[in-house]
């Protein structure tokens, strides 16, 4: 796709119809209780639009159109080549609105629309069209039983799900649990965060157009407390997909305990560590990596590199050509296709990175916001892996550096944290990067580059960063289903009457 001018997006951004209500049971509804909240430009801090403020009452009421919908079988029993073609059809509509997307997805959460227009809008239609073509290409199975007996092993969608979206990725996210939970056959409702509502809204209209019977896609919009919770603690969900910090994520654990013991699987935070070890080639290259992991996307991502764990023999090299690369990621409008750091999402979250900054000690690039809205790339050493830099999760903008003298000293700090979701290391030493790969505890982990797999590798996290399954992939597809057990006698009546 070939990227426009700055003031070419604004005037699209002055012209778009932007979504306001919740999207339940084929329809835009306002807030049953008629409430709004108001949504922003991050990048501004302009008004967008006072969006549907749902709570309670909402949720039951979307819950009950999606379990109306899972039990006909509208959606749950249609044969899955045309619950394929359904989803494919939304793609094409997503491509036919790439742009408006784009544009939407940008002013709603800060996002540069270079990164809107050639990574999460491309990637969003990929996944659903991935997970649309496996509708019908994953079989069941039958196991090995005896010659009197078969006995089939079968998956059925899993019910009602609950979906609930972060704000760093809004649409990309939508796609990662939307696409294998309507692939399976389930109803959903999606909360989307409350910073990033509208591009969410905008694709239940589209799926609805696609032909997606209604009920089945509901988009219900509010905060965490209105409606995430209720999502959470509601007794006909049978399963919610979270993606978002570690210490909301542990709270659908307790709502499910309390409740109906539904189904969670959660995605949670990184604190990612990147080895390079004095073997590592290109050094050059290693720096563009880095800089890529640390500052795409503001670094606002949970699997960003944010541990630098650097031999220290090659540590001064590093940091020079790190800080060589990190020198063109500018901030700046986010409407403007040169800008590569966009906003920070709220002025709330821009205030969290800034209290950061405050207790870096050694900083070797960057460490100055702008404007309330923008930090910039910012690359910090630290002490020791104990540094209140190097152990929380800052989601900005901020590579913290720790030097080390060894693998095995590599190796503890990059595990000594109490996440465990991506990790990356850098070896010309193939025995060493495998070694490497399999000692450190996350749940991808990437050698001689940056990165999160694709499509077709499953993406979760161990210890605090992940629980119960993992979004991409396949294996994507099993936490949206049940797996159940046909047992079928054939043994001969009149033989079992002689025995």
């Amino acid at each position: 796709m070939d990227l426009l001018t700055q003031e070419e997006y604004a005037a699209i951004a002055a012209d778009l119809i932007l979504p306001t209500n919740a999207y339940i049971d084929g329809g835009y509804r306002p807030a049953a209780s008629g409430k709004t909240f108001t949504t922003v430009n991050p990048a501004t801090g302009a008004k967008l639009a006072e969006v549907a403020a749902c709570d309670q009452g909402d949720v039951d009421f979307a819950v009950a159109k999606a379990r109306e919908a899972f039990e006909d079988g509208r959606w749950s029993r249609m044969h899955p080549s045309a619950r394929k073609d359904v989803l494919i059809r939304l793609c094409k509509l997503l491509t036919r609105n790439a742009r408006e997307l784009a544009v939407m997805e940008s002013i709603d959460s800060g996002k540069t629309i270079l990164d809107c227009e050639i990574v999460d809008i491309p990637e969003t239609i990929h996944c659903l069209k991935w997970h649309a073509e496996a509708i019908d290409k994953i079989y069941d199975q039958v196991s090995p039983a005896s010659d009197d007996h078969i006995a089939m092993v079968v998956r059925e969608p899993i019910g009602v799900v609950g979906l609930v979206l972060p704000w760093n990725f809004p649409l990309l996210m939508l796609a990662w649990k939307i696409g294998p939970a309507l692939a399976a056959g389930c109803s959903v409702v999606v909360k989307p965060a409350e910073e990033t509502s509208l591009t969410a809204l905008r694709v239940a209209e589209l799926a609805a157009e696609a032909g997606l019977p209604k009920g089945v896609l509901n988009v219900v919009t509010g905060g965490g407390a209105e409606v995430g919770e209720p999502i959470g603690r509601h007794m006909d969900i049978d399963m919610v997909s979270f993606t978002g910090s570690t210490v909301t994520g542990k709270r659908f654990l307790t709502y499910s305990a309390e409740s109906n013991a539904k189904e969670v699987v959660l995605e949670m935070g990184g604190k990612n560590p990147c080895v390079v070890m004095d073997d590592a080639e290109n050094i050059d290259m290693v720096a563009q990596h880095i800089v890529n992991g640390a500052f795409w996307n503001m670094g606002e991502n949970c699997s960003a590199t944010s541990r630098l764990i650097v031999h220290k023999n090659v540590k001064a090299e590093l940091l020079d050509r790190i800080t060589a690369h990190a020198r063109h990621w500018n901030v700046g409008d986010p409407l403007d296709p040169e800008t590569r750091m966009g906003a920070l999402v709220s002025k709330a979250h821009f205030d969290k990175v800034c209290g950061y900054l405050d207790k870096a000690e050694n900083v070797v690039l960057g460490g100055a916001a702008h404007g309330g809205t923008h930090v910039e790339a910012t690359v910090v050493e630290v002490s020791g892996n104990d540094h209140q830099l190097a152990r929380d999760e800052i989601f900005g903008p901020v590579l913290s550096v720790i030097e080390v003298a060894s693998f095995d000293e590599a190796i503890a700090i990059a595990n000594d944290t109490q996440y465990g979701l991506a990790a990356s290391i850098f070896t010309s030493n193939v025995k060493r990067a495998i070694r490497g790969a399999r000692a450190i505890r996350a749940g991808t982990v990437t050698v001689n580059s940056f990165g999160e797999g694709d499509i077709t590798t499953p993406f979760g996290g161990f210890k605090q960063s992940g629980f119960g399954g993992r979004d991409n992939s396949v294996h994507a597809h099993d936490q949206y289903t049940q797996l159940k057990t046909i047992w079928i006698d054939l043994a001969d009546d009149a033989d079992e009457a002689v025995e």
